[in-house]
């Protein structure tokens, strides 16, 4: 019998991975004239989720999934050995900008194989039965990573390496991806593009980052034309337009594709408050996100879904929508109330789609035919 229990992915190691002082990615002597201050994905963001887990009792109620380092077998599944070993002799030489927006320490290489293994430990329990889903709380993100390129925070490609691991270890013929992190998972798209065993589906803001990437029309190329579903929505769309995108495309093409498992790439940064998108998400949206995802695997797969942690900058707010979106995914309700929901659930977009539906609208006559989408 399938457990009824959701796992959490954690190792204390994730945090030595240093993007050290910045903003955002141009690098700031601690000496400079300009004040220093934590670069946007500095680890203090993943502890303090982790933290806030174990103050509200919700790890508790959560079985322990131990990481363990990826392969280079396994990164070789999706990622050129040129990328692997630009990375392997960046952070040998002591780090440096890896690529666009990819500050890398010493420890970076070893804690992006740590990060991509974790994902694949989640898989191992969810497909051999040991928990009904699980939360992978890894750390450096992946979806911007590109089988030959590090961007975006992101180094390797955590959940393209999952689901290659989910076809070849366990024998899933069909992995279905989705991305609800603000920015477009290009990195995911790219190794995916022509695959029509993956079905990649992106929510993320319109022509955010990168810029001119997840355009509603780009809908996969050769065998995989149809399998990529990108969902650009307008700034400012919230609890309401996020959902109404998971019951009108999301879920419905997930349906007619018929995984055998689910991988969710969950970036909490399209939250109100965070400073590097303009979307309008409170935690209660987040919450929703994770349950409806979770009710999905029940129907489609046997409950199968892994989620690997990828962005979210809010130093104050981020960690409270991670906490949402497990209890989401796992159905435990602690009980404690978000400090911010009095605000951010009484702005119209958490209860009013019309602004994003035109957005949702074109998407959803873009993957009419083939998913059933409405």
């Amino acid at each position: 019998m399938a457990s009824t229990t959701t796992g959490l992915v954690w190792n204390s190691r994730f945090l030595d991975h240093d993007t050290g002082l910045a903003l955002v990615s141009a690098p700031v002597a601690a000496d400079s004239i300009w004040e220093p201050q934590p670069h946007a994905a500095s680890p203090h963001l993943v502890g303090r989720a982790y933290r806030l887990l174990g103050r509200s009792g919700l790890l508790a109620q959560l079985a322990e999934i131990p990481a363990r380092p990826a392969s280079v077998a396994e990164v070789l599944r999706v990622h050129t050995p040129e990328h692997v070993e630009h990375i392997r002799t960046l952070c040998l030489n002591g780090g440096g900008e890896a690529g666009a927006y990819a500050p890398a320490s010493p420890e970076t290489y070893s804690v992006a194989l740590l990060s991509a293994g974790g994902a694949l430990a989640a898989v191992d329990a969810v497909m051999e039965g040991r928990v009904r889903n699980a939360y992978a709380m890894t750390r450096p993100p992946g979806h911007h990573a590109t089988p030959d390129m590090a961007m975006g925070f992101c180094f390797f490609n955590n959940i393209a390496i999952a689901a290659r691991y989910a076809q070849d270890r366990h024998g899933a013929r069909r992995v279905a991806i989705v991305d609800w992190d603000v920015h477009h998972g290009n990195g995911t798209q790219a190794a995916f593009h022509g695959d029509p065993d993956v079905l990649f589906i992106s929510l993320h803001q319109d022509n955010w980052f990168p810029a001119e990437s997840g355009l509603v029309d780009d809908t996969g190329h050769g065998a995989g034309e149809g399998h990529t579903i990108n969902i650009p929505l307008p700034a400012g769309t919230g609890n309401a337009g996020y959902l109404e995108a998971l019951d009108r495309i999301v879920l419905p093409a997930i349906r007619a594709f018929g995984p055998d498992l689910i991988l969710v790439s969950a970036g909490q940064d399209p939250s109100a408050v965070d400073p590097l998108a303009r979307m309008a998400m409170s935690s209660g949206g987040f919450r929703a996100m994770g349950e409806r995802m979770a009710a999905l695997a029940d129907e489609v797969c046997g409950g199968r879904l892994v989620a690997c942690h990828e962005g979210g900058y809010s130093q104050g707010y981020a960690p409270v929508c991670t906490w949402a979106a497990i209890e989401g995914l796992s159905g435990v309700r602690t009980g404690h109330e978000d400090p911010y929901s009095a605000w951010l659930d009484g702005i119209p977009e958490a209860t009013d789609a019309s602004a994003a539906r035109p957005w949702i609208d074109r998407a959803a006559a873009v993957h009419a035919a083939r998913w059933g989408t409405r």
